[in-house]
């Protein structure tokens, strides 16, 4: 094939210094297998973001650094979190193609060779996609497939069963280098971008080694971050709730004096003062935690402070 392209695996890690020592042969062994196949260029490489880790996972790549001359690394200086180590990793790249997949192995890399074809047929971003999620716990399974149902109806463009494990050419990168959030939910911008697209299914597959360090709380967190970083219907739903409250509140008066002359046995006062003081309590509330939610996310951008920071480098 002519006209090969250079190709940067990134590979986010925290904390990973047991699933590692079997991801890295791994990574290296279908690195290789696809320059003997000369679909990537001999000077291709694997760059492990490590977001801060406090085991010896840094040690690791550096280990592998010494005998594996594909593998590179960038160390942050604390955990920024899964998102903002993936764009240092992707930002600090100049190949031609680039591709995201995290350490665990759980998203198959023996498809990469298929999304670079798609990428020699003409598409510029190449989304994995799971279609089989059998591996996954049930509450982890049932999350993904309700969220994905919700962002739907909340009017956000996902691909859906698609994380983080993609293809983007050199063109789609510098896109993405003008997206300036310190909020980052890339499942979110990277269909934003445009241009053509491709999408390769995979199985879901087992966690080798380690424990997952996505759990429901940082899933509800990406999610939330998701909701309020792409869509204003949550903002929209408060003014719902307040047209909703006052068809209530005109009702409940009603009720009440029917009651009162027609029916009669109520305690004075109760009706008329309890039971609307703990409704609007309520949704006052919750429309103020909303607006905060917004309202911090704005403080966040506006601040603008770096979205991760480099601590030491191997090339």
């Amino acid at each position: 094939m002519c006209n090969l392209v250079a190709l940067t695996m990134v590979v986010p890690c925290f904390n990973e210094e047991d699933m590692l020592p079997i991801s890295i042969p791994k990574f290296i062994g279908i690195l290789q297998e696809l320059i003997d196949n000369q679909l990537i260029t001999k000077d291709s490489k694997i760059l492990f973001v490590d977001d801060g880790s406090k085991d010896k996972t840094w040690n690791i790549i550096q280990q592998f650094h010494q005998t594996h001359k594909h593998v590179t690394g960038l160390k942050l200086s604390k955990n920024f979190g899964h998102q903002n180590a993936l764009l240092a990793g992707l930002m600090s790249i100049d190949t031609d193609i680039s591709i995201s997949i995290d350490a665990d192995l759980q998203d198959d890399p023996s498809v990469i060779k298929k999304m670079i074809e798609a990428y020699y047929g003409g598409a510029e971003v190449v989304f994995g996609v799971r279609d089989d999620r059998s591996s996954d716990s049930f509450a982890k399974r049932f999350f993904a497939q309700n969220y994905y149902k919700v962002m739907s109806r909340l009017g956000v463009d996902l691909i859906e069963d698609h994380a983080d494990f993609r293809l983007m050419s050199k063109k789609a990168l510098n896109v993405l280098r003008d997206f300036k959030e310190v909020n980052l939910f890339l499942r979110g911008l990277i269909p934003i971008i445009g241009f053509k697209t491709q999408k390769i299914y995979y199985a879901r597959l087992a966690r080798e080694a380690g424990e997952t360090k996505y759990n429901i709380k940082k899933m509800l967190e990406l999610a939330m971050n998701g909701i309020t970083s792409f869509s204003v219907l949550p903002l929209i739903f408060i003014i719902w709730i307040g047209i909703f409250i006052s068809i209530l509140s005109g009702v409940m008066g009603i009720w009440a004096l029917v009651v009162k002359f027609f029916i009669g046995g109520t305690v004075e006062g109760w009706t008329s003062i309890v039971v609307p003081m703990y409704f609007l309590g309520g949704v006052q509330l919750f429309t103020l935690g909303i607006i905060g939610i917004y309202i911090s996310k704005v403080y966040l951008e506006v601040k603008a402070r770096p979205r991760y920071i480099i601590e030491d480098e191997i090339k």
